[in-house]
């Protein structure tokens, strides 16, 4: 008899509040974890959880654009576990998650798509903008690269 080997991936948005990761068995989602706590607070632990639990042969992370310190630590910590334990990490924009709606920047600054260009926009009310793990990632554009998007606003 031969057991199934499933392929396990995490997506994880850590680029705005609440911080969420994904768990997905053969691209479909079997699991949401959510946490409102900071990104240096919590990442590392749900990171430690998931590789314990599973089997995790991908991770795909939101690089960008967003919050500048939360791209900078997931991307080392999920390089550093790419390195150690040989699991692949992938890039994705955050606008792949959020319906393309925008993403706040700083102040009353959000970050918008126009076409292919990010470019950032002034907004008098608070936008909102929710991510949301899609059901099934096989259609998901990954980025050909896995580094940071660091889309500056002009301040």
């Amino acid at each position: 008899m031969v057991l199934k080997q499933y392929f396990y991936e995490l997506v994880i948005v850590s680029i705005a509040s609440p911080l969420l990761i994904g768990i997905y068995k053969d691209g479909m989602l079997i699991e949401t974890l959510s946490s409102d706590k900071k990104t240096s607070e919590v990442l590392l632990p749900l990171l430690k959880s998931c590789l314990k639990r599973y089997d995790i042969s991908h991770i795909i992370y939101t690089r960008g654009p967003g919050s500048y310190m939360a791209i900078k630590l997931t991307y080392i910590m999920l390089k550093t576990i790419e390195i150690v334990k040989g699991i692949k990490c992938s890039g994705c924009s955050g606008f792949e998650l959020n319906g393309q709606a925008p993403i706040k920047a700083i102040g009353n600054l959000y970050f918008i798509k126009e076409k292919e260009t990010i470019i950032t926009k002034k907004f008098e009310q608070p936008v909102l903008s929710h991510f949301r793990m899609p059901k099934c990632i096989h259609d998901l554009k990954l980025d050909e690269e896995s580094t940071p998007e660091y889309i500056l606003p002009a301040v």
